[in-house]
Parts: C-alpha cells; structure tokens; sequence
C-alpha cells in the first residue's frame, strides 16, 4: 500500500475533509485513477466535493511530488501516488488497466555507453505493454 496519508501528514500538508478524500481515495497498491475517476469515488464518500476541488487537489499532490502523472497511451493522464517507490507500469492495450510492476534490473543498464551520446543519463520510463488476462 502506498503511504501518501502518512507522507501527506509528515509535510505537515494542512488537510480539509476535502484533501483528505481525494488522499484516500488516492492510497493504495496499483491505483492509477484518472481525475474523473477520483472525483466520482471521492463523492462517495463526501457527496459536495467539486470537480474543481478534485481537479486542484491532484495539481497540488504532483507539485508535491507526492502523486505522479501517468500518462499511458493518449488516454487521460492518471495519478499515481506510489511517487516515492520506483517503478514502472504494465498496461493492458485493450482496457487501459495499469499496474506497477518492480523489474529486477535497472533499466538504465540497458542503454549502452555507445547509444548515451555523452548524456549523464538519471532516469528512465518504461511501460510495459500487452493484453491482461480479461482481454486475452
């Protein structure tokens, strides 16, 4: 499970029933929500919570750095709170479904020194692509 509330309270982030919502909804393993997504579960449990307020919360937690934007195939960005876990994600090319996955190896050694071009290299983003069981 990701720890965002905890990380959220550490940083002493002041938190409104409406914040803590959109936290909760947020925490977990595998939670790749869109903005929308995250509205209409946050409604659930607070009925007056605005898109707005949804919308400005997710801005605030990627400033933060506290949330990742995910952005996978073109479709809507969506929101990743395991920002302080590496890892790289797995989508389903049929439903979009995106999970986290942890490859044992680092994908910067598979960039040779040749193909770097002089770059100090510091990062790299892998998905990982295929159909998931449902849409096999």
């Amino acid at each position: 499970m990701s720890d965002l509330l905890e990380r959220l309270r550490g940083r002493g982030w002041r938190m409104t029933s409406q914040r803590r919502v959109v936290a909760q909804v947020l925490d977990g393993d595998h939670v790749h929500l869109t903005a929308d997504e995250v509205h209409a579960r946050a409604a659930r449990r607070l009925p007056e919570i605005s898109r707005a307020t949804v919308y400005n919360t997710l801005g605030e937690l990627v400033s933060l750095g506290e949330v990742i934007e995910v952005t996978t195939d073109g479709r809507a960005k969506r929101y990743d709170p395991n920002a302080h876990h590496p890892h790289q994600h797995l989508v389903c090319s049929g439903c979009g479904t995106v999970r986290d996955v942890h490859p044992s190896h680092s994908p910067l050694a598979d960039l040779p020194a040749e193909e770097r071009f002089g770059f100090t290299v510091s990062e790299a983003v892998v998905t990982y692509r295929g159909l998931c069981p449902s849409c096999v």
